[in-house]
């Protein structure tokens, strides 16, 4: 005979089973599919084919083509609008409602939920990331460097903005992360090194910007994938040092509700 046997399921099925939920959440999202996907690879395409800007020729001696210096900033982009705005819109919102309250009542630990949610970023940047590759190798980008390299930077950005996104949602009302997030977005857009680089800034603006997350990861994946360079070490200890501050203020002071 069959006896039911009463009981929260193990903690990495329940992980397993939440990651898949706000995946298919975040993917059903029209706006933020918008902001995560359609946006990074316009601006791709855009700046790409149209002589707006004039970039920097890599060390490696290639043609210094256009999409040689903006992919990597692209794929820098992808990771902030994921980790970061996209993540931070949608928990601000669940805390609102009630959901992560509830969610938090359930059998499901707190810090299985935050890595659930982590998990879900990291599938869909993996999405993002191999579409804007195939756009830029088709519009003529021919990447460089160690992939490890490229790995380790795109981790270390995801924990670094993550953990900025969720220190947002979890502190200040829902309409302000809302606005906050996406204007911090246009910001970095603009100012981190993503399209315009940041040797066209004043030098007292660029020794602050250089520090910014958006910065150390465009330029960390720029010397990879654009001049061939080893891991950078500064870009890798700036983000890492974001990532610390980032999580461990979001652990603190996050807010249930």
């Amino acid at each position: 005979m069959y006896a039911p046997k009463p009981g929260a399921a193990p903690v990495g099925r329940m992980i397993a089973a939440q990651t898949a939920l706000e995946t298919r959440m975040l993917l059903r999202n029209g706006e933020q599919l918008l902001l995560t996907v359609i946006i990074p690879s316009l601006l791709l395409v855009l700046f790409s084919t149209v002589d707006i800007i004039t970039v920097p020729v890599a060390t490696t001696g290639g043609a210094g083509k256009a999409v040689d210096f903006l992919a990597p900033g692209i794929l820098a982009l992808a990771v902030l609008s994921t980790a970061f705005t996209g993540q931070a819109i949608a928990t601000g919102f669940e805390r609102r409602y009630g959901v992560l309250k509830r969610l938090g009542a359930s059998p499901l630990p707190r810090w299985a939920l935050m890595t659930a949610k982590t998990l879900s970023v990291l599938v869909t940047e993996v999405l993002q990331i191999a579409l804007l590759t195939a756009i830029a190798v088709g519009l003529g980008w021919s990447p460089h460097g160690n992939p490890v390299s490229v790995v380790v930077l795109l981790a270390l950005g995801t924990a670094a903005f993550s953990g900025l996104g969720l220190l947002m949602a979890g502190t200040l009302k829902a309409e302000a992360t809302l606005a906050a997030a996406n204007l911090v977005f246009l910001l970095l857009l603009v100012g981190g090194g993503v399209i315009v680089p940041l040797e066209k800034f004043p030098d007292a603006a660029r020794s602050v910007l250089e520090l910014l997350p958006i910065s150390a990861l465009s330029d960390g994946l720029r010397a990879v994938l654009q001049d061939g360079a080893a891991l950078p070490w500064g870009d890798a200890l700036t983000l890492a040092v974001w990532a610390v501050l980032g999580l461990g203020a979001a652990a603190k002071f996050f807010r249930w509700e």
